[in-house]
Order: structure tokens, then C-alpha cells, then sequence
């Protein structure tokens, strides 16, 4: 079909930011930074950290699920997922499938353990289950995979900025990273779940309005669909097992499920808005509204994707070296289609912008738990006052924010964000939900298979990742893309104006990309792997591993010991259906519903506690032996959610 339209990069006229972009711009900030300061003074006279950090555990169902959900909808998302169909095609649709796996786990395997501990980091189960060097080398390995995340986060939409307006790269960087930082700071998580709130809705409108005004300029979303269809970009049903082709509906449903569980059922992102809710009913909920909206989501940047190559799909722009990366074809297609409708670029530059800075808040926020809990509390300040565990959680995330901000120069170096983003939960995630999947889910897990399955699962998986991308591994080739559509008079004679040109109008190479060859397949077997795969083969390795050992060091002896609400009986909860004689026998041992043995447990943790402060070797439960003990005055606890069917 002969188009009859003109891209920017064909014409003379340079197309940048109107002053009603920048109104609508500033007024996305201007909200976000008015939601922290009205937190900042509603609750200036509260000193309880855990209002700071867990809102008081009084967050309603509908905000906190839409936060859950606009988080991990970030800039990675809004401008890797289009790009991704753009170059590829519509496989990744099926990871909206996959977060049913993962919320069946977050909702009723992690979440309902970390809600009946009362903990504010997640690394304090570690500690009850595996031991405190299991949960020192945990936290830092959190931190170290939410800096570097958050730095990818940071720098998309900053790269959003650059590409449609004059504004320098870093100076957009230290934009975005400044105002994040000043609400997270004031308001704590009340403001963090609010303005992800509104920043969801403000995602939600740009990426609706880029999908009708592009469907609109071809004739509609079927002609559209067609074009994509008959060059290679529709595709859904990929049943190929290789573990080697990039996305097919095996890797993508599993892998991504395993992928979206780190997201959702560990990560103390996620983990500390979801038990910030009056009960686990409520966070059960919060969690699973989260399907309707990933799936309504992730068919809206998708469709955008289908669109976005239709309207470039006989000029491309990045074979054109008009713009470097493929992230920046949000920002392209933005200025193409709405650079004459004064406002409505700035909605849609607006919505990548907030959803980096819903990711960014909840990060700096988790990050400053973390550092509370298992740093500050265990080594330096055990009697620390409220206030000023207040105030370090404040100066927490100022300094974490700022230490992103370098950071964000690293990224900027790296390859395409989506992939980049998976690539970190992969190898840094990934052990981490393998570590917690082993402790929930085996009763015969020690400290030891704890600790040595997550070495080990981290320095395979790093090994994998970090080996793929030095001998630069391509698999899958990406479809054709081509230029013999382009007006290439129109674009060697604005050659000349490539250096004083806004960005996005700078006219380069008129020469033609072949489709892409397929390369050798001669690379190591484990190099080949997909990078879908990395969380779910983390995870895998920590089990495997973590058995063998716990079985040689005597961890099945001990399943009689253990603390009841640290271990999830999966077949009570997934299967309740099955007889009691089986259910019974798959408990391994563990005491689910006697309140005697747990009231005992919980008495003797305190009175170890009181004696020897928190940071003590005896919370490693794999080590109390209480079978033999007797509730004296002790308080009888049922096993909370667990306990009906047992």
C-alpha cells in the first residue's frame, strides 16, 4: 500500500515540544510531587517507621493494586515492549498469560507467609528459615539488583526526553531522578501508592491515544494488523521446545510467569505494598485485580507496537540511523503522528515518564526497608526510636537516588532496555526466588542447602548471562526490516542540517538494511538459552542444589522443628481437596495447626530475642530443637490463613 503520509525525518520544519506539551509535562509532576507533600504534612507527627515504610497497614484494596501494577509497568515496558514487536513480532503478548502462574504463587504461597510473620524486609524470613548470613548475603544482592534496575528505569524515559526535545540527555536523567526522590522522601508509602495510582491512569491515556491516533492515520487498527500480518509481525502460535529461540509460547508463558513471581511474590517492592492492606484477603485481591489490568496493558503497548510498524513499515528508521536505538521509537512515533496537536505529545511523553516514576519511588522505598532492617537494626542501632528510624529511611532514599543517577551513565552504554531489564531479574532474581521457593515449599531445606543453592545459582546464572553477552550471542534473527519506502531526495537534502536539527529530525545514511541473516548456531549450549529462561533455570538450580546439600547435612531430620508458618503446605492450599491421609503425609512433618508447638516456638524466639538481641545465630530455626518443650503461660496462635483445612 502507497502511503500518504510524510514521516518528520522527510520534511524541512523541525517538530519539538509546544508550550502546551510542557504544561501537560509539568503538571504530571506538579501532581506526583503534591501527593508527597500532602502526605509529608498529614502525618508529620507520626514516628513510627513502619507508617513510613508500610503506610500503618491501612491501605485500601483498589490503590495498592493499582500500584502493584503500574510499578513493573514502567518506562522497560512502554518502550520495550512496542519495540520488541516492532523488531520482532507478537510472541511476547503471551506473557499477560504467565502472570496467572505467578499470581497464583505471590497470593497464596509468599504473600499469606510474609503477611502472618508481620515483617517489614523480606530478607527476615531468610534469617527464620535459613540463617543470618543466608539473609546478609540476600539483602545485598536485592539491593545490588534494584540499584542496577532502577538505573534502567531511570535512563528509558529520560532517553523518551532527549529524542523529541532540546533538552540534554542528563539534564532529563537528574529531572526525573530529583522529583522521584522529593515525593518518596516527604510522603513515604502512602505517597508511593497514590501517585502510582494516577501515574497508572496517566499510562493508561497516553498509550490509549497513541494507539487510536495511529490506527487512525492508516485507516484503521485491521489495516494495520494487516501489514504487520503480511510482513512477519503477527505471530502467536510458536510451539518450537528449542530453549534457544527467542520467544515461543512455552518460554514466554513459563519463563515469564517464573519472571513476573520474582516481580511480584519476593521482591520487597511489591512485597511491602501487598502486606500494607488490613489482611491477607485484601492483598489476595489487590494482587489478582493485577491480571485484568497487566492483560488490558500489555494488549495496548502491543497493539501500539503493530501500529508503530505498519506506519514505519516501509521506512525504517533505525536502519536509517535516525535514531540510535530502538527504544526510541515511542518518542519517534509520538512526534510523527501528534507533533501538530499541541498537548497530546506531552500526554503521551507524560505516561513513559510516570512509569518511571512509580518504579523508582517503590524501589527507593523498598530499598530503604531493607537497609532498615537488615543492616541498621541487626548491627548498629537495635533500640533505634521511631523517629529516627523515620529519618534514616528519608536519608535512605535521597541516597540511593542519587547513587542511581550515576549509575544511570552505566546503562545508557548497555543494549536494548527489555531485554537488559530481564537479563538483571535473571541473574539477580532469579537465586532470590529460588531461595524463597525452597524455603516455602521444602521442609527438609537447611541453612546449609540455602546458602550453597543461592552461591550456586547465582554464579551459574551469571556465568550464562555475563557469557552470552561477551560473545555476543544471537540466536533468533529479527524480521525483515526495510527502507525502500523512504523519500531518500527528501532525506539526503536535510543531510546538511543533521548537526543543528532537533533529534528527532535529523535526516543520516539513505542506504537500504537487508533482512537480518541467520547466524551460526555453533555457540556453547547453555549460551543459545533464550534470556527468558535465566529466572526460571535460577530458580531450578537453587532446588536442585539446595536439596542434594540439605539432604547430606541432615535437613530432613529436622522437618518436625520447624516453625509451621514459615513453610506453605501447598497440597492444603491447591489442593484441599485431596484426601487428609495424603495431605497429612505431604506435610512432611511439619506441625501445621498445632497451636501448642507454634505458641512454644514463638515463646522461646522472644525469649532469645530479649536475652540476646536481634542479631542472634539461634533464629536460624533449622537449629531450635522445641519439640520436647511445653507452653508455660504461652499465648495459642492458630496457623493463620493455613490452618481451616488442616
Amino acid at each position: 500500500m502507497e502511503r500518504d503520509y510524510q514521516y518528520i525525518f522527510e520534511k524541512k520544519e523541525s517538530v519539538t515540544f509546544s508550550a502546551a506539551d510542557y504544561v501537560v509535562f509539568a503538571a504530571t509532576l506538579l501532581v506526583s510531587a503534591s501527593i508527597g507533600l500532602y502526605y509529608a504534612i498529614k502525618d508529620r507527627k507520626s514516628t513510627d517507621e513502619k507508617d513510613f515504610l508500610l503506610a500503618g497497614r491501612s491501605m485500601q484494596t483498589l490503590p495498592v493494586s493499582l500500584s502493584l501494577l503500574s510499578s513493573f509497568i514502567s518506562a522497560i515496558t512502554l518502550l520495550g515492549t512496542p519495540a520488541e514487536v516492532y523488531t520482532n513480532n507478537t510472541m511476547y503478548w503471551w506473557i499477560s498469560i504467565g502472570f496467572i502462574l505467578s499470581a497464583a504463587g505471590t497470593a497464596h504461597i509468599f504473600v499469606p507467609v510474609f503477611y502472618q510473620l508481620e515483617i517489614t524486609s523480606v530478607f527476615q524470613y531468610i534469617e527464620l528459615r535459613f540463617g543470618h548470613t543466608c539473609r546478609v548475603l540476600g539483602s545485598i544482592i536485592y539491593l545490588t539488583w534494584m540499584i542496577l534496575y532502577m538505573a534502567v528505569v531511570l535512563y528509558g524515559p529520560s532517553l523518551a526526553l532527549n529524542a523529541v526535545t532540546g533538552l540534554s540527555l542528563w539534564g532529563s536523567v537528574v529531572a526525573v531522578g530529583l522529583v522521584c526522590i522529593f515525593y518518596t522522601t516527604l510522603g513515604g508509602m502512602k505517597a508511593v501508592v497514590w501517585t502510582d495510582s494516577f501515574q497508572m491512569l496517566v499510562m493508561f491515556a497516553g498509550m490509549l491515544a497513541l494507539l487510536i491516533s495511529g490506527s487512525l492515520k492508516l485507516g484503521g487498527l485491521d489495516v494495520a494488523w494487516d501489514i504487520a500480518n503480511k510482513n512477519q509481525r503477527i505471530l502467536f502460535f510458536e510451539f518450537d521446545p528449542d530453549p534457544s529461540v527467542r520467544h515461543t509460547t512455552w518460554n514466554v508463558v513459563i519463563g515469564g510467569g517464573f519472571f513476573w513471581m520474582a516481580i511480584y511474590g519476593i521482591n520487597q517492592a511489591q512485597v511491602q505494598r501487598a502486606i500494607s492492606v488490613p489482611s491477607i484477603k485484601h492483598a489476595r485481591t489487590a494482587i489478582w485485580l493485577n491480571f485484568p489490568g497487566m492483560l488490558i496493558i500489555l494488549s495496548l503497548v502491543c497493539s501500539v507496537g503493530v501500529v508503530m510498524y505498519a506506519y514505519y513499515s516501509t521506512c525504517d528508521p533505525v536502519s536509517l540511523k535516525i535514531i540510535s536505538k530502538t527504544d526510541q521509537l515511542i518518542p519517534l512515533f509520538t512526534m510523527d503522528l501528534l507533533g501538530h496537536l499541541n498537548g497530546l505529545p506531552g500526554l503521551v511523553l507524560s505516561c513513559v515518564f510516570s512509569g518511571s516514576l512509580s518504579t523508582i519511588s517503590s524501589g527507593l522505598n523498598a530499598v530503604a526497608a531493607v537497609l532498615l532492617e537488615d543492616f541498621v537494626k541487626p548491627y548498629c542501632c537495635k533500640k533505634i526510636s521511631g523517629y529516627a528510624a523515620t529519618l534514616f529511611s528519608k536519608a535512605t532514599v535521597v541516597g540511593c537516588g542519587l547513587i542511581c543517577l550515576a549509575m544511570a551513565y552505566f546503562v545508557s552504554e548497555l543494549g536494548a532496555i527489555l531485554q537488559l531489564a530481564y537479563v538483571l531479574f535473571g541473574i539477580l532474581g532469579g537465586p532470590l526466588l529460588g531461595l524463597f521457593t525452597f524455603g516455602m515449599l521444602c521442609p527438609w531445606g537447611n541453612k546449609w542447602g540455602g546458602n550453597i543453592g543461592l552461591i550456586t545459582a547465582l554464579a551459574f546464572v551469571a556465568w550464562i548471562g555475563l557469557g552470552t553477552s561477551i560473545n555476543s550471542v544471537v540466536i533468533t534473527p529479527k524480521s525483515p526490516l526495510t527502507t525502500a519506502g523512504c523519500n531518500m531526495t527528501a532525506i539526503n537534502a536535510l543531510k546538511a542540517l543533521a548537526t543543528t536539527a532537533a533529534p528527532t529530525t535529523a535526516a543520516v545514511l539513505a542506504s537500504t538494511t537487508p533482512a537480518t541473516a541467520a547466524p551460526p548456531k555453533d555457540y556453547f549450549l547453555l549460551y543459545r538459552m533464550s534470556y527468558i529462561w535465566y529466572t526460571a533455570l535460577a530458580v531450578i538450580t537453587v532446588l536442585f542444589v539446595g536439596t542434594i546439600v540439605s539432604l547430606i547435612t541432615g535437613g530432613h531430620k529436622k522437618m518436625r522443628e520447624l516453625d509451621p508458618r514459615v513453610i506453605c503446605p501447598f497440597f492444603d492450599v491447591f489442593m484441599p481437596f485431596l484426601p487428609e491421609s495424603f495431605r497429612c503425609k505431604a506435610r512432611c512433618g511439619v506441625r501445621h495447626g498445632d497451636e501448642e508447638f507454634i505458641a512454644t516456638f514463638i515463646k522461646h524466639q522472644e525469649e532469645k530475642l530479649r536475652h540476646n538481641g536481634v542479631h542472634n545465630e539461634a533464629l536460624d530455626v533449622s537449629d531450635i530443637n522445641l519439640s520436647e518443650k511445653k507452653v508455660q503461660n504461652g499465648h495459642m496462635i492458630t496457623n493463620g490463613d493455613y490452618s481451616t483445612k488442616l
